[in-house]
C-alpha cells in the first residue's frame, strides 16, 4: 500500500424513481426562496413544467445553455439571474446545463441543486470547463460543486438511446482515467471500477431496449459513481485531448469522449499495469481498450472525429494544443504517437498501440 490522499466532497444525494417530487422541499431546506432554473433550448418545455410546479419558488427560467460553457452565454445568464433577484440555481439537464450552473455559482457563490437527465456525471465534480475565443480551460473550485443532486431515474427514461450511450461513455471516461491519474488512490479506484462495470454493462442493454428500467437505473447509478471519481481526483491525456478538440472545433462533448476514450487508454496502457488489471475485471475482457471501442459500436457512437466535423488538418493542431499545455499522464506525451492516436480516432479505426 502506497501513501495516498483522499478528499471526500460534500454533497446531498437523492437517488431513485420520482425524486423530482422532492425538489420544492430541497429548495426550502437549502434556504433558497427564488431560484433561477436552467436548461438547454431542447429542454425548455420540460424545465417550464418544473418551474410551474414550484410556483413562487421559481424566479424564472434561462433556457439557452450551450456545450462547452461559452463565456458569452454565462454573461447573459448572469444578467438574467441578477435582474430576477434569484437567490439559488436549479440546473435540469446534462453537462451543458450543469456547466452553466457551475459558471454562475463561481461568479455569485449561490447554492445549486442539480437534476441530471443524462449520464454525464459532472454534477458530482468541483470542475468547470469554460470556453473563451475557441479555447476551453478548466478549473477546480469548491464554489462550483453542487450542494444537492436529485437523481430521478424517471427523467432518463425518455433520453434518446444514442444520447444515453454517448453521455454514458463520457462518464465511463471519468472513471477509467481516475484509475491512473496522478491523484489516484485505493478508495477512488474502488468507486471507479464499480462505475465502469455498472455503466458498460447497462449501456448496451439500453441500446437494445431504451425502456429497460433496470438498465436505466444501473446506468444512472454508474454515472453517479463515475462523476464522483472525477470530483475527487484529476485528469490526464484523455481529458486533455477532448478539451482541445471540443474547444477548437466545437464538437459534441459526449461524442468526443466516446470516440477518444479507447484510443487514449491504448496509448497509456503500457504504463498502467495495475489499472489495466482492474479494467480487465470490470469489463470482463483481456483487451479493455478494444472492448470500449466495441461498446462504442454497440451504442451507435460516431465512427470517428471526422463524423463530428473536425477537419483532418485539425489533428496537427490538437497535438500542438496538447503539447503546449499538457495534463500529467503516466506515459509521457510523444508528438508522433499522439499524431497516430488522433489519426486512428479521426478515421474511426480500432485503437492500436503507438
Amino acid at each position: 500500500m502506497h501513501n495516498f490522499t483522499y478528499t471526500a466532497n460534500p454533497g446531498r444525494i437523492l437517488f431513485g424513481f420520482g425524486t423530482l417530487d422532492k425538489l420544492a422541499d430541497e429548495i426550502r431546506n437549502a434556504g433558497m426562496t427564488r431560484v433561477l432554473l436552467l436548461s438547454t433550448p431542447q429542454q425548455a418545455e420540460q424545465v417550464g413544467a418544473v418551474a410551474k410546479s414550484l410556483g413562487d419558488l421559481s424566479a424564472g427560467i434561462f433556457s439557452d445553455a450551450r456545450m462547452h460553457t461559452p463565456a458569452e452565454v454565462t454573461e447573459q445568464a448572469l444578467k438574467s439571474l441578477k435582474s430576477l433577484g434569484a437567490d439559488g440555481i436549479v440546473s435540469l439537464g446534462g453537462g451543458s446545463t450543469i456547466g452553466l450552473g457551475k459558471a454562475l455559482a463561481l461568479r455569485t457563490n449561490l447554492a445549486q441543486i442539480v437534476i441530471p437527465t443524462t449520464y454525464a456525471g459532472s454534477e458530482m465534480t468541483p470542475i468547470l470547463g469554460e470556453t473563451t475565443d475557441g479555447v476551453k480551460r478548466t478549473l477546480r473550485s469548491e464554489k462550483v460543486l453542487p450542494e444537492t443532486v436529485l437523481y430521478d431515474v424517471e427523467l432518463t427514461m425518455s433520453l434518446p438511446v444514442e444520447m444515453s450511450g454517448l453521455s454514458g461513455m463520457n462518464a465511463v471516461a471519468h472513471a477509467v482515467e481516475a484509475l491512473y491519474c496522478k491523484e489516484a488512490n485505493p478508495i477512488t479506484s474502488l468507486i471507479a471500477a464499480e462505475g465502469v462495470r455498472a455503466l458498460t454493462d447497462a449501456l448496451p442493454r439500453i441500446a437494445r431496449n431504451g425502456g429497460d428500467r433496470e438498465a436505466r437505473s444501473d446506468a444512472l447509478y454508474g454515472a453517479w459513481l463515475c462523476g464522483t471519481c472525477l470530483g475527487t481526483v484529476g485528469m490526464a491525456l484523455h481529458h486533455k485531448l477532448c478539451h482541445a478538440i471540443g474547444g477548437a472545433y466545437d464538437t459534441p462533448h459526449a461524442a468526443t469522449h466516446a470516440i477518444i476514450l479507447p484510443h487514449a487508454l491504448a496509448y497509456t496502457a503500457p504504463a498502467i499495469p495495475e489499472a489495466m488489471e482492474r479494467l480487465r475485471a470490470a469489463l470482463k475482457t483481456d483487451d479493455p481498450a478494444g472492448r470500449l471501442y466495441e461498446i462504442g459500436r454497440e451504442i451507435g457512437a460516431p465512427e470517428g472525429l471526422q463524423a463530428l466535423g473536425m477537419p483532418e488538418d485539425g489533428i496537427e493542431h490538437v497535438v500542438e494544443l496538447s503539447l503546449r499545455d499538457p495534463y500529467w499522464n503516466p506515459r509521457p506525451l510523444e508528438r508522433e504517437a499522439l499524431t497516430l492516436l488522433l489519426g486512428d480516432a479521426f478515421h474511426g479505426r480500432p485503437p492500436s498501440r503507438h
